[in-house]
């Protein structure tokens, strides 16, 4: 070989390979370093946090005269460390102010639809598991493409939309009503319902198709969405929302229940509330019935009153917790679904059919476009109390982030066997309350929904609270809903414009709170429709008014005022804030 091939053979061969490098992998030794030390010594159990401010209950007056100032613990961010006693204690208070919330629509949905206890436990569980699942994916900031995202990267938990309620509700009253789920009248008159699960499955069927709405809404520009959603939309529809709850539900079920008892049949199985076959069974309205309701209402202002900051932030679940001891000493709570419940259950334990209910499809964009108005307002919110930027292009990233998680939470949710879920705006409060907006916080709230939900013999026993006693508490939860309307609302100039628009709407929202049925026998006129056009006639009439439960009626007035309030807004022209201001000099 020739000198020349030779230096060609040494200087073309590759140079050595050198070896791995630990110091390549700081992030993984820092994150096991963290994990050691949060395991092994005190200060990451219990860090500097002042836990005697957080458990110590709360005097309204004193007998000096002069309340004890307390200094507040330091606030956490949202990417702040936590020690791990605070991490779960902060968790379970955020899993504890939104217990309630995310019960609540499965009870009513298995009321609504005559399910037995097994099947209502399981779509108790499978809502929280759901919860848990879909929040963990809403607390995450995943980069996709472009700028895009996927979630807020905020302490934002999900839950079941109470539009979702209201509508779902008159949705399965229209199936009840056109033959889809079975029915019976008594000579009386009496309607008498039977187990529909396959309503339930066209609900969800349709919710899925339906999610697509909002994701598609994602892609578009924050800003742009917040100009066709302002506060004076949104705040109407929220409002709307809650004031329709507070009479289809809250109430009804505070007097006895909703399930029929409420018209007080001379005959039947809802003779008497819930039925007559249950122990304690009452007249509708009975003065035992709303003292139960009202020993819980008033627990929950006792414990705002005088509760510790963890008591406060779980004051509904304190209100469920009195209202069930005093309920079960007096023989009122009947035990067989807790025996019936499983120990252990997790998701697709029971299915449904998916299927599409063609009158649904309005109803449910209707939903979404809501889910997307009050993702928007919660995420803000979430920002502000988290002491974030809410005008930058970081938040709009979130904005977008967390809408198109809403969206993809609809899609998940329905395979989950769960309605939609969407932003929650309950936690907002624990933030402020315990100043602590960091997400491992968020990830145990997460864990310990997903273990309530696991542990079937919890839902269960959420089965078994007496109709008075959720009522009681969730006519308070309901009206909250309301007061967040009005804190919306707060955001508006109130120019002559607005108060037009918020009169046009109102005057929709509340005519049909108030007289349920005018739009009922709008398309009774028409003489033998086609199936495509009567359930198009079907659509509209959930829109508007929708006969409901054994002859008493439910509205989705919400959708109605909302779609009033985003018409006028897109087409009355802006006015001058200083044309108006100038008025008052």
């Amino acid at each position: 070989m020739a000198p020349s091939d030779i230096s060609s053979v040494t200087r073309d061969q590759p140079a050595p390979t050198e070896l791995p490098n630990t110091s390549s992998f700081p992030a993984i030794r820092k994150h096991a370093t963290t994990f050691r030390d949060k395991l092994t010594t005190k200060y990451g159990w219990l860090g500097d946090y002042d836990y005697a401010w957080l458990c110590s209950p709360t005097l309204p007056f004193s007998i000096s005269g002069n309340k004890p100032v307390r200094r507040p613990p330091p606030f956490y961010g949202v990417e702040a460390e936590l020690p791990l006693l605070l991490a779960m204690s902060c968790g379970l208070q955020h899993a504890l102010a939104m217990l309630a919330g995310l019960i609540t629509p499965p009870i009513i949905f298995a009321s609504s639809l005559m399910l037995d206890a097994q099947t209502s436990a399981y779509m108790i569980s499978t809502s929280l598991i759901g919860c848990g699942i879909l929040s963990l994916v809403q607390m995450s900031r995943i980069r996709l493409w472009k700028g895009y995202y996927l979630g807020t990267g905020l302490l934002s938990v999900v839950g079941t939309s109470f539009a979702t309620l209201s509508t779902a509700n008159a949705i399965f009253d229209a199936m009840y009503n056109d033959g889809t789920c079975p029915s019976s009248v008594a000579s009386d008159g009496t309607v008498t319902r039977g187990a529909c699960p396959d309503a339930y499955g066209m609900v969800l069927g349709t919710s899925l198709i339906c999610s697509f709405l909002e994701i598609g809404l994602s892609f578009i520009p924050p800003r742009t969405l917040q100009r066709i959603f302002p506060p004076i939309v949104t705040g109407t529809v929220i409002i709307m929302i809650g004031a329709s709850l507070i009479g289809t539900s809250g109430i009804l079920n505070w007097g006895g229940g909703s399930n029929g008892c409420q018209t007080r049949p001379t005959s039947g199985l809802y003779q008497l509330c819930p039925t007559v076959d249950s122990p304690h069974a009452l007249l509708w309205g009975s003065p035992q019935f709303i003292g139960l309701g009202f020993l819980s209402f008033v627990s929950i202002v006792l414990t705002e009153l005088f509760g510790s900051p963890f008591l406060k932030n779980a004051s509904i679940i304190v209100g469920l917790a009195v209202g069930c001891i005093v309920a079960g000493a007096a023989g009122y709570i009947d035990g067989s679904s807790i025996k019936s419940a499983p120990a252990i259950t997790f998701l697709w334990v029971y299915t449904f059919k998916l299927r599409v209910y063609p009158a649904a499809i309005l109803p449910m964009l209707a939903v979404y476009v809501s889910t997307t108005m009050e993702a928007i307002g919660d995420i803000t919110a979430s920002a502000e109390v988290s002491r974030l930027n809410v005008d930058d292009e970081e938040f709009d990233s979130r904005v977008q982030g967390g809408v198109l998680s809403d969206g993809m939470g609809g899609f998940l949710s329905a395979l989950f066997t769960v309605t939609p879920l969407s932003i929650f705006a309950q936690n907002n409060g624990v933030i402020a309350l315990t100043r602590c907006a960091s997400r491992t916080a968020g990830r145990w709230c997460c864990v310990f929904l997903i273990l309530f939900g696991v542990f079937g013999k919890i839902s269960g026993f959420f089965l078994a609270i007496p109709d008075p006693v959720l009522g009681g508490v969730t006519t308070f939860l309901f009206a909250s809903v309301v007061v967040s309307g009005f804190r919306v609302l707060s955001y508006v100039h109130y120019t002559r414009r607005d108060r037009f628009i918020l009169a046009a709407a109102m005057s929709f929202g509340f005519g049909d709170l108030l007289v349920p049925d005018i739009f009922t026998y709008l398309f009774q006129g028409v003489k033998n429709p086609s199936s495509g056009l009567q359930s198009l006639f079907d659509s509209i009439t959930i829109i508007l008014s929708t006969p409901c439960k054994y002859q008493t009626f439910i509205v989705s007035i919400f959708l109605a005022s909302g779609l009033v309030a985003v018409t006028l807004n897109l087409i009355l022209p802006q006015e001058m804030l200083q044309v108006e201001t100038s008025e008052h000099h």
